[in-house]
Formats: C-alpha cells, structure tokens, sequence
C-alpha cells in the first residue's frame, strides 16, 4: 500500500481545498492517506535573522519528514490575490531552508478550487513553473471552478468535472 500525504495550502479551518484535497485522496486506489492540516505546523514568519537567531523550527523539519516519507503528495493551494496563501508560502520558504529540493521527486497531484469561475488557475502556473526547480514531480494537474456549484457533501458534484479529475488521479496513481 502506498503512503499519501494530502493536503491544502490553505488555514482555513472549512478550506475547500483541503475538502477537495481530501476528495482526491480518497480516489487513489490502494492508498494509505495522511491528511495534513498546516494549523498543526504553526511557524513564524520566515526571515533570516529569525534564522540565525533561533534556527529552523521544528515544524518545518516535521513536515518536510512527511514528505519525505510519503510515496505520494495531493496538494490543492488556496490563491490568495493570484498567488499562494501566506501560511503555504511560509512553511514552503522554511522548509526551503532544510533541503532546496524539498518535494523530493515524489509524485504530485497538483490542484486548485476557488469559489470563482477560474478555480485558483494563476496559483496553479505559478506552482508548476516553480515546484519543478524545488524537485516537484508533478504528474497531474486539476483545477475546480466555482467550488459551491460543483462540489457538495464531500464530493463532486459535476459529472464531467469528476471524471476529469479520476484521470489526473489515475496518472497519479500510475506513477505511484
């Protein structure tokens, strides 16, 4: 069985992209899925003078071990002006600091849902023109547009929006 690791780049406490970070997740055939709450890896702001004062903290260690021990990422960022939620960004820029490569070529599910009709497009290219140089293995891509008209009690509403999302699980799962 395969270790899964999903997650949202979001702290909201009712994220739809943790929702449908969780959806995908339990899509993927044969895996053991951990689902990851940022809440629960609370850091300061990153800058280098906290850096050289105190070092990294351990939450940025703990969770760049999950990835490290997973065989497999689901990732749905929040987009926040067109770009990643602070606190994604924030254990990205420490995590950074332990290992440049941090996703370690582990394959990814990469997604994106907004409540608008792009569903979180812009975060989703800065992500795949960025992950790559940070040893992101991005395998699949999904973006869900307006969040409360296509997903509803845990799962997807829209038909056709959830068999294009079973194919970017299954070439997930295809390089698993």
């Amino acid at each position: 069985m395969k270790k899964i690791i999903a997650f949202a780049g979001s702290n909201s406490k009712n994220s739809i992209n943790k929702q449908l970070s969780i959806y995908a997740a339990s899509l993927v055939e044969n895996g053991d899925v951990t689902v990851l709450d940022l809440n629960d890896f609370e850091l300061p702001i990153y800058s280098i003078d906290f850096e050289i004062e105190h070092g990294i903290p351990d939450n940025a260690r703990n969770f760049l071990e999950h990835i490290k021990s997973s065989d497999g990422i689901v990732l749905s960022l929040a987009e926040h002006n067109g770009a990643y939620a602070t606190v994604f960004k924030n254990i990205f820029d420490w995590m950074s600091r332990i290992d440049n490569k941090l996703w370690s070529d582990k394959p990814m599910l990469l997604m994106a849902t907004s409540p608008g009709g792009r569903g979180g497009t812009t975060v989703l290219e800065i992500a795949k023109g960025r992950f790559p140089y940070m040893g992101g293995n991005i395998v699949g891509v999904f973006s869900l547009p307006s969040f409360g008209a296509n997903f509803e009690g845990g799962k997807m509403s829209n038909e056709e929006l959830n068999q294009q999302l079973i194919e970017e699980v299954k070439q997930f799962e295809n390089s698993l």
